[in-house]
C-alpha cells in the first residue's frame, strides 16, 4: 500500500481514538481497529491499489467500507430492533402491569431510528469525518430528536395509567386523562424544539422571553380562545360532561362525541354535527339527562262520563297495585295513581311514576307494557277510554221546529 495512503489512514484512526467523547460516541468501540487493520489488509492485496485510491482525500476501502457498514446496519434495523424488543419484553413479563409492554410497543421506531443513527455514526467514523463540526451538529441533533421521540412514546402508557387510575378511583375523567396527555405531549413537543434550537446555538433564554412577549400579545389579540381553553379546563376539572353521554346545552341536545381544547363537539338526534365553544358550554346551564339513572313516566288516563265512582276506585287500585309490582317501575320513587280531574270530555286518572332505567329503548319498552297494562285494567273493570267530544244541549226550540210535523 502507498505510504500516503497507510500514512492517512492510520492518522485518521489515531485523531478518532484521541478525540474527546461527544453525546453519540458512546457507541465507540475498539472494534473499530481492527476493522481498520482489515481494510488496510486490503489495500495490500490484488485490489490494494485500486482502493487505496483516494476519492476526495479518503481511501476508496474506507468509502467501501463506510457504505457498506451503513447499509448493513440500516438493512438490518428491524431485526436489531426486534432483537432488543424481545429482550426488553421478556423482562416486563415478569411484572403485573400492562403499562410497561405498552411503553415498550411504542418504542419500536424510536429505537428503529437510533440504530440508523449508530449507522450513520460509523459511517463518518470511517470517512475521519465524526469529528466534524458539522457533523457532529446532525448527528447529535438526529439523537435530541430521538430522545424526544422516546419520551413522546411513553405518553401513550400515561394515558392508559390515567384512565385505569380514573376508572378505579373516578378523581379522573377519561377527557381529562386526554386532556393531560395533550398538554404533556405539547411540553415534549416544545422541550425538543428547544433543545434543538440550543443545539444549533440559538440563545435560548432570549427566545424564550421573546416567545413570552409574543404569548402576552397573543393571549390579548386571542381572548376568546383563551376563554374556551380555561372552559374545557374548567368542564374537565369538574366533570359535569363526558364523551358519550346526552346533554343539553345552549338549546342543543344530543351525544357528546369529542371534548377538546377550544370546542365540544354534539352529534345531535338528527344526526347534525354542532361544534359549540367550551365557554358556551362552562358558562351555560347543563342539563346531563345521562346522569338521572331514571325517566319518568307521566300520564292521564280519561275515562267516559258514565264510569262509576265505584269502577274508578277499582281501576285506580289496580294500576297503583299494577306499577308497585311491574320489575321495570323504581320502586324506591315517587308513585302516584290519583283519580284528579273532571275534564271537557274525560275523568282523568292522574298517573306519576319512574322507570328504573334511563336507556331510551328500554325505557320505551317498559312504558309500552304500563300502556297496555293499564288498557286492560281499565277493560276489565267495565269501563272505557272517552274520546273528545262537546255535548250541545238546547233548552227550546224555535217555533218554527215545533210547527213541522213529525214523520
Amino acid at each position: 500500500m502507498a505510504p500516503s495512503v497507510e500514512h492517512n489512514a492510520t492518522a485518521g484512526l489515531q485523531k478518532v481514538a484521541q478525540s474527546g467523547q461527544q453525546i453519540l460516541d458512546i457507541v465507540d468501540q475498539d472494534i473499530y481497529w481492527y476493522v481498520q487493520e482489515w481494510i488496510n489488509r486490503i489495500y495490500g492485496s490484488h485490489y490494494g491499489a485500486y482502493l487505496a485510491k483516494s476519492f476526495l482525500g479518503i481511501p476508496l476501502g474506507n468509502w467501501v467500507a463506510a457504505f457498506g457498514v451503513f447499509f448493513l446496519i440500516y438493512l438490518f434495523r428491524k431485526f436489531l430492533t426486534r432483537v432488543v424488543l424481545r429482550f426488553l419484553l421478556h423482562l416486563a413479563r415478569k411484572t403485573e402491569t400492562v403499562i410497561d409492554d405498552l411503553i415498550i410497543r411504542e418504542l419500536r421506531s424510536p429505537i428503529r431510528f437510533l440504530f440508523v443513527i449508530i449507522g450513520m455514526d460509523l459511517f463518518f467514523h470511517f470517512l475521519f469525518l465524526r469529528h466534524n463540526p458539522y457533523v457532529e451538529l446532525l448527528l447529535s441533533s438526529m439523537f435530541i430528536v430521538d430522545l424526544y421521540w422516546m419520551l413522546y412514546a411513553f405518553t401513550p402508557a400515561i394515558r392508559t395509567a390515567l384512565h385505569l387510575y380514573g376508572e378505579s378511583t373516578g378523581r379522573i375523567s377519561y377527557e381529562l386523562g386526554n386532556f393531560i396527555i395533550r398538554m404533556v405531549r405539547l411540553l415534549i413537543v416544545a422541550l425538543g424544539i428547544i433543545s434543538l434550537l440550543y443545539n444549533f446555538g440559538v440563545n435560548v433564554t432570549a427566545f424564550v422571553a421573546s416567545l413570552g412577549l409574543v404569548g402576552m400579545a397573543f393571549a390579548l389579540a386571542a381572548k376568546d380562545t383563551a376563554a374556551n381553553l380555561f372552559g374545557s379546563i374548567a368542564l374537565m376539572l369538574d366533570q359535569s360532561i363526558k364523551v358519550g353521554e346526552w346533554i343539553r346545552v345552549n338549546g342543543v341536545e344530543g351525544i357528546v362525541e369529542d371534548i377538546g381544547m377550544r370546542t365540544t363537539k354534539i352529534r345531535t338526534f338528527e344526526k347534525s354535527f354542532v361544534v359549540v365553544p367550551n365557554s358556551i358550554v362552562a358558562n351555560s346551564n347543563i342539563e346531563n339527562f345521562s346522569r338521572r339513572g331514571i325517566r319518568r313516566i307521566k300520564m292521564v288516563v280519561g275515562l267516559t262520563y258514565d264510569t262509576m265512582p265505584t269502577q274508578i276506585r277499582a281501576i285506580t287500585e289496580a294500576i297503583r297495585a299494577m306499577l308497585a309490582s311491574h320489575p321495570g317501575i323504581a320502586h324506591d320513587q315517587t308513585l302516584l295513581v290519583r283519580f284528579d280531574r273532571f275534564g271537557d270530555s274525560a275523568l282523568g286518572i292522574f298517573v306519576y311514576t319512574f322507570t328504573n332505567t334511563s336507556d331510551w329503548e328500554k325505557y320505551l319498552e317498559i312504558r309500552e307494557d304500563v300502556h297496555i297494562r293499564i288498557m286492560e285494567i281499565v277493560r276489565e273493570h267495565g269501563s272505557d277510554f272517552a274520546f273528545p267530544s262537546q255535548s250541545i244541549y238546547v233548552e227550546k226550540l224555535p217555533d218554527f221546529f215545533a210547527t213541522v210535523p213529525a214523520k
